[in-house]
């Protein structure tokens, strides 16, 4: 199938393909996208999804240790992976004539990464390091926390990076067999972008993923998140000298139609949020009503929003800094007067239009590059169809004020939200 530029297939044994041909310089983005994140991941493996992405970098037989890495580096390309709550993409940008490299490397470590127990306690150390060094941040406590108590029953629940449990007691077993249930060509997203022949690139992702079986996926799925009745609070104590308020609310899976006035209404209150987790730049918040509210009145040093497309209801929240001076409790005053504002009254036709012109601006300028195009072509697919990213921007037009104000009314009430404090022991708490 083909539309506006873009082919999508699926191979007799599941994997799903898409091509956009890019012909503007010699270059493609190469990715594999696997529908496996955090989201899915059960009480003792938390963390699994984000490990085997780092054990995916040590090597095959073919492709032994490190050498994928200096190879893509020579060929003048660079390469990543990514793990979050519901996918794990791997990535190399490259010369269009020296793709086929990643085009090998990726089939090849789809079914036959090797998992040495001498990588595999490396690298125990190394992401124990990482998590204490998220500990070390309020920032990160706060919002674990904030996290953990609005997901009481889904697998959105806990940080990518896993609990510190089970970082320390999950096996070379129990990643390996992780890694065998959900790497499958029937799980996995292939998408290129770039400086090729169509016919030639699908000829050649054949010979090298269609000779692998489709494997029997695990049937457990997250449990749905029962409907909040109630606020939610939690305080977090530590080291520091600066205080942070964090509210969260339930919100809408990308593919509820609501989220797009979520989108909008994100925009007006906060500044719009990039939805790019491999890049694609931001825009300023000075004219978001929150900025107005918080920093320009003293309360706060910064405060912003995050809404984030995904498989599942997740969270909208908003983040602030609060000033040397204030309280958090000024603050959470000050955000709930905004919130309850547009909850009770429509917003400005002008408002609307100017917020909608922000999140497409920004939708726009992550979208650019051909490694941007990548990401956007296996992320949307991963949360429903890459059709997703075609009508987005569509979508965002169509808003309307009464769509705002029905999703503020329905969505930021305050049964529905999470509030979290940050107040540092300094300040004798």
């Amino acid at each position: 199938m083909t539309r506006n530029g873009i082919y999508k297939t699926k191979f007799k044994n599941g994997l799903t393909v898409i091509l956009k041909e890019v012909r503007v310089a010699p270059v493609i983005s190469w990715w594999v996208w696997y529908r496996v994140g955090s989201r899915l991941e059960r009480p003792g493996h938390t963390g699994a999804s984000h490990w085997v992405e780092h054990m995916m970098f040590k090597g095959t037989q073919k492709f032994p240790g490190n050498t994928a890495d200096r190879q893509v580096a020579r060929d003048g390309g660079f390469r990543n992976a990514m793990t979050w709550v519901d996918w794990t993409a791997y990535f190399e940008t490259m010369p269009a004539d020296k793709i086929d490299y990643a085009l090998q490397l990726e089939a090849d470590r789809m079914r036959n990464a090797l998992f040495p127990n001498k990588e595999v306690e490396s690298e125990r150390t190394v992401i124990i390091s990482e998590r204490q060094m998220n500990e070390n941040e309020p920032t990160f406590r706060l919002m674990e926390e904030v996290q953990s108590a609005a997901f009481r029953v889904h697998g959105y629940h806990h940080e990518v990076i896993g609990d510190m449990a089970d970082l320390q007691t999950m096996t070379r077993e129990d990643l390996f067999g992780y890694y065998q249930q959900y790497y499958a060509p029937n799980n996995a997203i292939a998408v290129a972008v770039g400086d090729f022949d169509r016919r030639e690139m699908l000829a050649r992702l054949e010979k090298l993923f269609g000779k692998y079986k489709p494997r029997p996926l695990p049937k457990w799925k997250p449990r749905p998140e029962p409907e909040q009745k109630g606020e939610r609070r939690v305080r977090v104590t530590g080291e520091g000298e600066t205080a942070y308020v964090q509210m969260a609310y339930h919100a809408p899976a990308a593919t509820d139609p609501d989220f797009y006035p979520m989108a909008v209404l994100d925009s007006i209150l906060a500044g719009a949020s990039s939805f790019n987790m491999f890049g694609g730049g931001g825009t300023s918040n000075k004219s978001s009503r929150l900025y107005k509210a918080l920093v320009q009145t003293g309360l706060a040093a910064g405060v912003g929003g995050n809404l984030t497309p995904t498989v599942d209801p997740f969270l909208y929240s908003f983040f602030a800094t609060v000033r040397a001076g204030q309280t958090p409790e000024a603050v959470e005053q000050a955000l709930n007067t905004e919130v309850e504002r547009v909850r009770a009254e429509p917003v400005g036709e002008a408002e609307l239009k100017k917020a909608i012109k922000q999140a497409k601006a920004l939708f726009a300028y992550g979208a650019e590059s051909v490694t941007n195009q990548g990401f956007w072509l296996g992320f949307t697919e991963i949360l429903q169809d890459y059709a997703w990213f075609e009508n987005y921007l569509p979508r965002l037009e169509a808003v309307t004020v009464a769509d705002i104000h029905r999703v503020a009314q329905k969505y930021l009430a305050p049964t529905n939200r999470t509030v979290g404090y940050f107040v540092p022991e300094t300040a004798g708490n």
